[in-house]
């Protein structure tokens, strides 16, 4: 039987890497191909949740949430916190470090999944991928999502707010 994480079978995923490895090794072994992408948060405690976001303002917005959003979207139980896909030229490397970055506080354009920078831990979260064709990407990131709301009640991952 293969291994699953909520409800997610981890077949043909990397093995999970550390966001703060990922950005010391900048990026090194990612592919830059097309791909889904699990964030993962070993932890059995709940998380400390800060008030404002480490992710960087984009275009005069704040990538805060309020603090009454964070809390209600933790999902007490689950470890994958974020799924994500790309089919962009950049690939899965180019995808995760403007993900990462973006985290850091750079001024950078990528708001899905930001509630994950209201991780007091988020640099310690683990990251796996999986490479598809450009043109399975959305679907394999949407079927992830379904598995993970099979097993959790009908509830999306913390950070995924919109599938």
């Amino acid at each position: 039987m293969m291994p699953e994480i909520d409800g997610i079978c981890l077949e043909g995923f990397s093995e999970p890497v550390t966001i703060d490895e990922l950005r010391r090794t900048r990026y090194v072994g990612i592919p830059d191909t097309p791909g889904t992408y699990l964030v993962i948060r070993a932890s059995e405690i709940t998380p400390r949740f800060l008030v404002k976001s480490t992710g960087g303002w984009f275009k005069r917005k704040d990538p805060s949430y309020s603090p009454e959003v964070v809390p209600k979207s933790w999902i007490e139980g689950a470890h994958i916190v974020y799924v994500g896909m790309t089919r962009a030229r950049k690939g899965l490397r180019g995808r995760l470090r403007q993900y990462f970055d973006f985290g850091c506080g750079k001024n950078i354009g990528h708001r899905g999944g930001r509630l994950l920078w209201h991780l007091e831990d988020s640099a310690n979260l683990l990251v796996c991928w999986r490479t598809c064709s450009a043109a399975e990407a959305d679907l394999a990131e949407t079927e992830a999502i379904v598995q993970f709301k099979a097993t959790h009640g009908g509830a999306r991952p913390f950070a995924n707010r919109n599938k």
